[in-house]
């Protein structure tokens, strides 16, 4: 389970209190797409503007096989991981949204009306050897969203997460 709190800076946080995919060596990036498959056809809103967001079928294979998260390893490759039980709620408490006009032709269907960043921010558990919660870690990541050519906005990944102290 999962709950949406307040951290010591007034800011919105999921707070993810269960380990999915534990490994930070190997990250079992299939395991990861086949997780978010579950949350395609959905559509989740969020709260700071109101604008509904989908999850097109294109999600959990961008999410996992992104060049991001092929370069995620350790904490952050298992932050993102874990990331993915969230989904729902990162929507809903996602902030300082800017917008981008799209530049790739490579997207120039699936983003015509551009791209939106924002901010997402979570905490994952710590545990020691026992496997004994001993605290949490905080993280912020911005979430990329594509403003598709049918004029909805799609879930595309979650990127630049970083550890916050």
């Amino acid at each position: 389970m999962s709950k949406i709190v307040i951290n010591n800076k007034g800011q919105r946080v999921v707070e993810i209190d269960t380990i999915v995919f534990s490994s930070k060596r190997r990250i079992d990036w299939a395991g990861v797409e086949e997780y978010l498959k579950r949350y395609v056809g959905q559509k989740y809103q969020i709260d700071e503007t109101d604008d509904l967001i989908y999850i097109g079928s294109d999600f959990p294979d961008e999410y996992a096989n992104s060049n991001y998260s092929a370069r995620a390893h350790g904490t952050t490759g298992k932050a993102k991981a874990n990331a993915s039980q969230v989904i729902p709620e990162l929507i809903k408490i996602a902030t300082n949204i800017a917008y981008r006009e799209n530049s790739d032709d490579k997207h120039s269907k699936n983003a015509k009306f551009g791209w939106y960043r924002c901010t997402v921010r979570f905490t994952l558990p710590t545990c020691d050897d026992k496997g004994n919660v001993t605290g949490k870690n905080a993280f912020q990541g911005r979430m990329i969203i594509r403003f598709d050519e049918d004029g909805k906005k799609y879930l595309y990944d979650i990127i630049d997460i970083k550890k916050e102290t």
